[in-house]
């Protein structure tokens, strides 16, 4: 057997199929509601369907935020999310009736209601819970496909950083992105926040001329954010964890991205346009930089990366972290041993064995390989399996476009 062929990389696995050939790894019902009004109806839907193939996600807002607005459109969008039922109280801005017209044209069962039309709290439940049933029985028979690891997107992000993060945790994602994108994959890495004082690492990353003025741009107006908010991606439970500066917390975040040319820059909701290595920009555009904060909190950045159609997510977390994601499975990976064995029920993947030197780099990424082939199987990661799903969709202001290259 060759070498490419021993590789976990070469594995093969049934997906479901979604038009214009997207593949999914899940296949999910999403309930979306469009104002915080009708969270509740939604969530007892969710709940009370006793279904965990049933997930949620929506937006607090009562007013117009495009920025949310193209998120939840990407989310109905994703090739994780068989159905779509849309909730609405029936005053917001966010309409449910054209929220699944979309789904609708992506060719999936999709339907809505306002809660005022159907009665109020239990009329509206009931009907939701009779239309996410009938939907059940409709994706049994959604038609499997062939996929490997050159259908795959898989974003990466921080969170819960300690000194084993740039050490191992980060270092063995960076080595799995390399070989995922020999594959023909695509990996996304985002926190630009976090990639402060590496400006001409990553530039000397750029694919051409474009991208490398693409990254500058961004860089810098993350700088300015940082400046203007009075605050780095650095918190007290990074120092606690032995990270001392942002230089330095920056040097272990932007080692995930691992050493292949950077093909570009994406903004959220806006998939990669062809395979490779992507950065992802989350943080507000000029003169909109009081107008949404960036990263929030991890569940923002794992939803911002699922919104650009990864279909898995990591969070690498030193000190441990116990967050989902609603669409896409969250791989939690650490470098600290001790917090792999402290909270060993929410930790999927154990990178301090490159540390106590029983693995070598690449071995830890092949075991890495090997989880994502068998979450990407239909296994549930720890946070599927515990029932985490959160999600996190803020106000914020973002065109989708990175200046100087125009992307769709």
């Amino acid at each position: 057997m060759s070498e490419h062929a021993a590789s976990p990389l070469a594995a093969v696995w049934q997906g479901y199929a979604r038009k214009g050939g997207k593949k999914g790894i899940r296949n999910h019902i999403l309930i979306v509601y469009t104002v915080k009004c009708a969270e509740f109806v939604a969530r007892e839907i969710m709940t009370r369907s006793g279904d965990s193939n049933v997930q949620l996600i929506g937006f607090d807002g009562c007013t117009d935020n495009q920025y949310a607005v193209n998120q939840i459109i990407s989310l109905i969008r994703h090739p994780n999310i068989g159905a779509v039922l849309a909730v609405g109280l029936g005053c917001e801005y966010m309409q449910p009736e054209w929220l699944a017209k979309i789904a609708r044209e992506e060719d999936k069962p999709a339907d809505w209601f306002s809660i005022q039309e159907k009665g109020g709290t239990l009329p509206a439940i009931r009907y939701g819970l009779d239309w996410v049933h009938q939907a059940a029985e409709v994706l049994i028979h959604t038609p499997r496909i062939d996929m490997s690891f050159s259908d795959l997107i898989i974003g990466g992000e921080c969170g819960g950083s300690d000194y084993t993060s740039g050490l191992a945790g980060n270092v063995v994602v960076g080595r799995f992105f390399d070989r995922l994108i020999e594959h023909g994959g695509t990996a996304i890495f985002e926190e630009i926040v976090e990639a402060i004082g590496l400006d001409r690492v990553l530039t000397a990353r750029a694919a051409n001329d474009t991208v490398r003025e693409q990254l500058q741009y961004t860089y810098d107006k993350a700088l300015e954010y940082c400046k203007h908010a009075r605050q780095y991606s650095i918190s007290p439970g990074n120092f606690a964890g032995g990270l001392s500066t942002i230089e330095e917390k920056s040097m272990g975040a932007v080692i995930k991205s691992g050493t292949k040319p950077i093909q570009g820059v994406l903004k959220v909701s806006v998939p990669p346009p062809a395979p490779g290595l992507w950065l992802l920009d989350s943080t507000p555009d000029p003169y909109y930089m009081d107008f949404g904060i960036t990263n929030p909190s991890d569940n923002e950045g794992l939803m911002d990366l699922t919104s650009c159609g990864c279909h898995i997510v990591f969070l690498v977390t030193g000190r441990g972290n116990v967050v989902g994601n609603a669409i896409a499975p969250c791989i939690k990976i650490t470098g600290n041993a001790d917090t792999f064995a402290h909270m060993t029920d929410d930790m999927d993947f154990n990178a301090g064995t490159m540390l106590d030197g029983s693995r070598s780099i690449e071995e830890c990424a092949m075991d890495l390989a090997n989880l994502v082939q068998s979450v990407a199987s239909g296994t549930p990661s720890k946070s599927e399996a515990l029932g985490h799903k959160e999600f996190h969709i803020i106000y914020k202001h973002q065109e989708k476009t990175v200046p100087p290259c125009k992307q769709a």
